[in-house]
Formats: C-alpha cells, structure tokens, sequence
C-alpha cells in the first residue's frame, strides 16, 4: 500500500532539451563606394525627319559615389552631335532641287544624376546578383556649337524661304541652355568590380536647340548607350561565420495521475487535462523568404500536430533581422515569411486557413532573439 501511494503521488515532468543544429552563413555588407562609366552609342534628335536621318554618334563618360545600396550620385558628360532638318512639303521639291536639308552641329552636356537602384530596393541587397536595373534623373546645361551647316542651308534656300518661312532660326552661335533628362539602366555583372551595360535617356531643352523657333515648345533629343562601368574600391564584405541555430523544443505531455477516492457514497473526483502547446521556430536565410528542406520539416510537425488536435489552431509570427534593410523592407519580409509558413501549411498539408492566425513583425521592430541571424524566423505556435 505504501509504494502504491508513492507511485501515485509522483508526478513526471520532462523539459525539452533544446538541440544544436550548426549552419554557416554568408553575409554580404555593404560598402559606400566610387564608380566610374564609360559609353558610347547614338543619338535621336525629335524632328522633321525619318527615323535614322536623325540619328548621331554619341558618347558619355561619368563618375559617382554610391551611398547606400539603393542611391547614388554621379557627374556625366555627354555629347559629340546633333543633327535637324526642315520639312518640305511635296509642291516645294523642285525649289529645293540639289538642296541637302538636313544639317548637324556639336554639343557637350554636363548634368548632376541621381541612381536609384530599383533592384536592391525591391528585392533586397545581393551583390552577386547577374544584373540590376536603375533609374536615372538628372538636371545639366546642354552647349551648342559649330552650327556652320544649319548657316549654309539657309543660305542655299530660294529667296522666297529666307524669311523664316520654313521655321529655321539658324542665326544662334555657341549658346548654353538648360537640359534635364531621366531614363534607365541595365547592367549586367562581369566581376565583383566591373558591369557592361545599356543606357536609355531622354533629354529636354529650350525650343532653339535644333535651329528653328516655332514658339515655346521644347526641344527632345533621345540617348542610347552601351558601355562599362567600374568601382574604384570593393563594393561589399563578406561575412561568414558558424552560427549556433536553436531548435525548439519537442512537445511534452504532461500526464497526471490522480487517486480515486471511494466512500459512502462515492465520489469520483475529475480527471484535470492540461493543454498541450508545440512551437516550433521556422528560419531563413538573409534576405529571403524561401523555406529550406531542413526548416520544411519543422512545418510538417506542425501539421502533424493540427492534423491530430482537430480543435488546435497555430499563429504564425514572422520577423526580420532590423539590422539588415530598412524598416519598409523588413516588415514586408517578415509579413512574407509567415506568408510562406501559412501556404505551405494549406497547400502541402491541407490545413485550412480558418485554423491559422497569420502575423509579422510590427512597426516596432521587436526581436525575439538576441543573435540578429536567428531573428530571420517565423515562429509557429500551436495550441
């Protein structure tokens, strides 16, 4: 009777031991870097003419500093040659017989850009991307010259049109003029330090730029360009290291055995069920929101553990590293990771969604875990 009364009084309580599961990380951080650019391409002038009688050789160089991983600053200069034409209409051809009516002159443009790389800022810094994609805005002055063609033209013109009565104002010398321009980038990675690319802008100055004045219109010329692009310094550090990822956890039932007491007349007092709970933490790698193999087990648990509790739900909190990103980024990507943990629960699994609260990593940026890398996590919480 003794040792009965000893078997039923113990109670038996396991603590999960928390496993070491080791996985190496690499880390790229970025580094504020110059650059330089070199291209070269051709030029249409917005004008009285077919496509490609229009077109000029054109050529940039530039040199900037990218700040951050999503904004630079750089000086281009770009130039070599215009071209413009005057319209005849069909009655005039034989007035103009012999006459070349297109001409052509030499300008330079220095302009200030900003580079917004569009790729990094949507996607994430990753510097062994095979591309980015940029936008480009910027304001300059456009200085003309060397306008002799435009000059021998009016001159050829039968009398009766040297009265501005085809639109040409062909009288400017070398004259500056204000120039803005936006476009785009593509560029492709060679190495760690240098990029081939293409360039698209298009360019906006005042209405005299191709000779003639028909008001206040403005004038558009339109830039494309091939070329290379190089850093002056390396433009990120790798990190790599050994990083102790914790593992939550196996779930512990907790069985108590109560003693039934019998007297006149009987009594049996209730059995007390405890809840049970199983968590299970889900991480990722930097930057992404893919589940890996290994972590894909730790959601098949989960729907075990829903699977064989009918009445269960689970609340799927994901988080990012602050460290790493701005505060726009890492909320997206924490609200993705739990995203991810839910579909692949209803997809994979079949659980429905009714069964599952689906949250991320508020505005205040709380960190479950101390370690930055065991913050990229969405935590599954089951009960």
């Amino acid at each position: 009777m003794k040792l009965n009364k000893i078997f039923l009084t113990a109670t038996l309580l396991f603590a999960g031991v928390c496993a070491n599961a080791q996985e190496t990380v690499t880390e790229y951080v970025f580094q504020p870097h110059w650059f330089g650019q070199a291209q070269i391409g051709g030029q249409e002038t917005l004008g009285e003419g077919k496509f490609g009688k229009l077109l000029n050789p054109n050529a940039q160089i530039a040199f900037g500093y990218k700040f951050t991983p999503y904004f630079g600053l750089r000086l281009a200069v770009n130039g070599w040659q215009s071209r413009g034409g005057i319209h005849m209409m069909p009655n005039e051809y034989t007035d103009f017989a012999g006459i070349d009516n297109y001409y052509k002159w030499n300008y330079i443009a220095p302009t200030i850009d900003a580079v917004f790389d569009l790729t990094n800022l949507l996607g994430g810094y990753n510097p062994t991307r095979c591309f980015e994609f940029d936008l480009i805005a910027g304001l300059g002055t456009n200085y003309g010259w060397h306008n002799h063609d435009a000059r021998k033209l009016q001159a050829s013109l039968p009398m009766a049109y040297q009265e501005d009565d085809l639109g040409l104002n062909a009288l400017w010398g070398a004259k500056w003029r204000f120039l803005g321009h936006v476009g785009c980038a593509i560029n492709f990675n060679v190495s760690s330090r240098v990029q081939l690319g293409l360039e698209v802008t298009a360019n906006v100055t005042d209405d005299t730029y191709n000779s003639k004045a028909y008001g206040q219109n403005t004038d558009w010329y339109f830039n494309a360009l091939l070329g290379i692009g190089w850093s002056f310094g390396p433009k990120y550090n790798v990190n790599t290291r050994v990083i102790e990822e914790p593992v939550a956890p196996e779930p512990v039932i907790v069985e108590k055995v109560v003693e039934k007491i019998v007297e006149v007349p009987v009594q049996v007092e209730e059995k007390k069920v405890e809840k049970e709970v199983l968590r299970r933490d889900v991480f990722f790698l930097i930057n992404q929101y893919v589940i890996r193999p290994q972590e894909m087990e730790k959601v098949a648990q989960v729907a075990e553990y829903l699977q064989s509790h009918p009445e269960a739900t689970v609340t799927i909190t994901g988080y990012a590293d602050k460290g790493t990103g701005s505060m726009a980024y890492n909320l997206r990507l924490s609200a993705q990771r739990s995203q991810a943990v839910a579909k692949a629960l209803q997809d994979k699994y079949y659980i429905p969604a009714s069964r599952m609260i689906v949250k991320s990593m508020g505005e205040d940026m709380y960190q479950p875990y101390p370690d930055a890398v065991q913050n990229r996590v969405a935590i599954c919480i089951a009960e």
